[in-house]
């Protein structure tokens, strides 16, 4: 039965070709936004590391200005980096698993077979937990012991992209590269690692890519580099040496913590909330008490990774989507009641509304299938916009960032699909009912 409700419905496009292009458009069109839009919200609202998610643990104290909020947007927030002083004393706890200091530095990397000139690299200073705790992947060799923090040993990890600019992505744990000026000794390159958002540090770019390389937490205050990332003060104080900005209130350093379990966290937050209650005897920390323990999807909702304009243009593509089943809807109505006059024969030979009812429901399923194939292959297109306009504004740096969240994966054709059910019922379920309800009587009369 459905095989001839199929070929009645192949009759019925070949009968009004140019209405029923124009209803596979409208569907399409309508699939297409929100396959866009949707896998690009999936993308930025995502957590990278879910699994992890009630283990890992921003630490975060209010340390700001006692009269004005560190984001007067969110008051209620304290900063999201730490001060040095803040920072490495917590650290210091022995109740997490693990632990991870860490900030951006810039700096000249010399050396390798493919690439020989000095090339400026963006570097993550870190401590030796960084690659345990946050799951980093590794092509060859590994991470640094929590000794070479302390040395500091002239060790170094590249990523996949910087080891296949010095080595052509050979294999290079061993060999040596200077960076700035200093010899330093590969002990790990890293594979394919993309985390988007970049959620263990959001306060540069919440899509921006991770590092060229990786050093041990020594070499920040050896070298003496500075943060080539953001560091916020709030007070007039003198900042004219490194010195200077390790003693000071600016923050600039995160810190992450690796808890099992609620006894553990209960812990860590009477640790933090101790430390805070002794600096504030001492002077410092003038605002109500805000010590936090963030998880990484709270920490991605107060960041505002995922910006109220992204949701809206969710809800925009789904009212557009709305328009198209609409106006869809109304042109299967108006095509149903025009052929009325065969639904009334078949009515008079026996058929009953439930044949009628499904004859058409056939061919509207059928419709929503082309516009479904359509609609995907629109929204690989508009995908693919989005990286080549992506790739055009942001820096080369950058790339690999929020342009390559635009890519048609799973979740985009199981969308389709699931749209394609919507569709199907809610485009053309009243006009297939609509049209068995025409008395045949009236038609009839005039065959």
């Amino acid at each position: 039965m459905l095989g001839y409700y199929f070929r009645l419905a192949t009759l019925s496009f070949r009968r009004n070709p140019g209405l029923t292009g124009l209803m596979v458009l409208a569907i399409a069109l309508g699939i297409a936004v929100c396959i866009v839009t949707l896998t690009i919200y999936k993308a930025t609202s995502g957590n990278p590391i879910w699994w992890k998610n009630d283990r890992l643990y921003a630490v975060t104290l209010d340390s700001w200005d006692p009269n004005v909020p560190a984001d007067e947007e969110h008051p209620q927030l304290p900063p999201p980096q730490m001060t040095y002083k803040d920072a490495t004393y917590v650290f210091a706890s022995d109740i997490p698993q693990r632990k991870v200091l860490m900030y951006k530095a810039a700096g000249v990397v010399t050396g390798g077979m493919a690439v020989r000139k000095p090339t400026p690299t963006l570097a993550r200073v870190t401590t030796a937990d960084f690659f345990a705790m946050f799951e980093v992947p590794f092509a060859f060799g590994g991470g640094w012991s929590a000794v070479a923090d302390q040395g500091p040993e002239p060790v170094i990890v590249l990523s996949k992209e910087e080891n296949e600019k010095l080595f052509g992505g050979a294999n290079s744990v061993g060999k040596t590269i200077r960076w700035d000026d200093r010899e330093f000794r590969i002990v790990g390159v890293l594979d394919e690692w993309q985390p988007q958002p970049k959620y263990y540090d959001l306060n540069n770019g919440n899509f921006d890519t991770p590092e060229d390389v990786y050093v041990p937490w020594g070499w920040g205050t050896a070298l003496e580099k500075h943060s080539a990332g953001n560091t916020n003060c709030w007070k007039p104080e003198p900042l004219s040496t490194f010195q200077d900005m390790l003693n000071s209130d600016c923050v600039w350093i995160s810190l992450w913590v690796e808890l099992p379990t609620a006894a553990a966290r209960e812990r860590m937050q009477s640790f933090i909330d101790s430390y805070w209650s002794a600096q504030r005897k001492a002077g410092r920390f003038a605002r109500p008490q805000n010590n936090r323990l963030t998880t990484v999807s709270q920490y991605l909702v107060d960041q505002e990774v995922v910006s109220r304009d992204n949701r809206m243009l969710v809800a925009l593509a789904f009212a557009f989507l709305s328009v198209c089943l609409f106006n869809t809807g109304g042109l299967l109505l108006a095509k149903f009641l025009n052929n009325a006059p065969h639904v009334g024969v078949r009515r008079a030979l026996g058929a009953s509304r439930r044949h009628v009812y499904m004859q058409h429901l056939v061919e509207v399923g059928a419709l929503a299938s082309a516009g479904a194939l359509l609609g995907l292959a629109l929204g690989a297109l508009g995908l693919w916009g989005v990286r080549v306009l992506s790739a055009s504004v942001f820096e080369p740096q950058q790339q690999g960032g929020y342009q390559s969240l635009a890519h048609v994966d799973v979740t985009s054709i199981v969308s389709a699909l699931a749209l394609t059910v919507i569709t199907a019922f809610v485009a053309g379920s009243y006009p297939a009912w609509r049209v068995g309800r025409v008395p045949p009587a009236s038609y009839l009369k005039s065959q």
